[in-house]
């Protein structure tokens, strides 16, 4: 059985971040295969700011231990959500910074330089609706919110691969631009990509 967990990270539940996480998690009940989870972000009662500075020793919320226990049993992260300045959400920024944290994610080991990962045999995909398009993101700004996730967070903790599908531009798009987009996202989550 392979167990899915559906990160959503739009604060606002009348979003198309939402259709779109509810189109993947239609697509992934499809299978007999799978056992899925689900995290809307704004629906957890938890501090996004780490008050002390100090993430080795900052308390952890039940919602918190929740969601790390869904992380740590997960073999597949879904996460949802929308490039705002071309980065996520400050509640998803918050949301990572209080769970991705070491000893939980990654471990630094004495005399090595790059920390052991422990999220290793867990895989990805990365769905991100922008008002940017694609090209524009990838040749002047570089990706920013995809390196942070992908490269900087959770390959950084041993998760690969990290498939990235990117929506835009989402501002002024049309009801068919969507409705192709919320198909293609069912069958990524009928074919647990």
């Amino acid at each position: 059985m392979k167990h899915v967990l559906i990160i959503n990270g739009h604060p606002n539940k009348e979003s198309y971040n939402y259709a779109l996480s509810e189109a993947y998690l239609k697509g992934a009940r499809k299978r007999d295969d799978v056992e899925i989870s689900q995290i809307n972000l704004n629906e957890l009662d938890f501090n996004p700011v780490i008050e002390s500075g100090d993430q080795y020793n900052s308390e952890l919320e039940p919602d918190l231990q929740n969601a790390i226990a869904k992380i740590k049993k997960a073999d597949h992260l879904v996460w949802v959500f929308p490039m705002w300045w071309y980065g996520s959400p400050a509640l998803m920024k918050g949301f990572i910074d209080r769970t991705f944290l070491p000893k939980i994610a990654f471990k630094f080991e004495e005399g090595k330089v790059f920390p052991k990962k422990l999220f290793k045999g867990k895989s990805a995909r990365l769905i991100i609706t922008a008002d940017t398009p694609r090209w524009y993101d990838k040749l002047f700004m570089r990706s920013p919110a995809i390196n942070q996730l992908k490269k900087g967070t959770l390959e950084f903790c041993g998760i690969k691969p990290v498939k990235v599908t990117y929506i835009a531009p989402i501002i002024k798009s049309k009801e068919e631009f969507r409705e192709k987009w919320l198909t293609k996202v069912y069958l990524l989550g009928e074919g647990l990509q």
